[in-house]
């Protein structure tokens, strides 16, 4: 049967863009499963480490992703571009930080890192209390497989 897509076919990312998507966004969808293999999906912010592979996100305690993840710390983050187009997946093995106990332990300055510049004193400083105050942690995911295509735009149209 003669190919009739005329080269409309969704293409493979290549690393660095895998890496630039992950890069160019802030917000995706964290996909942990359960043992009886129900999948769980929730909207995180996160930031993308490309040196680390890591993508680290800010999260309270008491989600039920954090749950989760202890039982079975195999998670997958799916961001997408811009215009949908194009899309990434990151999967690995979670770690999970302590939760921050006291203003500007280690985890409380991890946090801050994922916020968005500038910042002053000030605003920092009531950042570090309310992670403690929230039970704020951060869900490092050690990226073991990176994936994800792009769709022509003759098809998004």
């Amino acid at each position: 049967m003669p190919d009739e897509s005329h080269g409309l076919e969704p293409a493979s990312l290549g690393a660095a863009q895998l890496s630039d998507l992950l890069s160019s966004q802030r917000f995706g969808a964290l996909a942990t499963g359960s043992g009886a293999g129900r999948p769980h999906v929730s909207t995180v912010r996160y930031a993308w480490d490309p040196a680390q592979r890591v993508v680290r996100i800010s999260t309270t305690a008491d989600r039920l992703k954090v749950n989760r993840l202890h039982d079975d710390p195999r998670g997958a983050l799916y961001v997408a571009s811009d215009d949908f187009a194009a899309f990434a997946v990151a999967e690995g093995l979670a770690e999970l930080s302590p939760v921050s106990a006291e203003p500007g332990d280690e985890v409380g300055r991890e946090l801050l890192l994922l916020r968005p510049e500038p910042r002053d004193t000030a605003e920092e400083t009531a950042y570090l209390r309310r992670t403690v105050a929230d039970r704020r942690m951060v869900i490092r995911l050690r990226v073991t497989r990176l994936y994800g295509t792009r769709v022509p735009a003759e098809i998004t149209r």
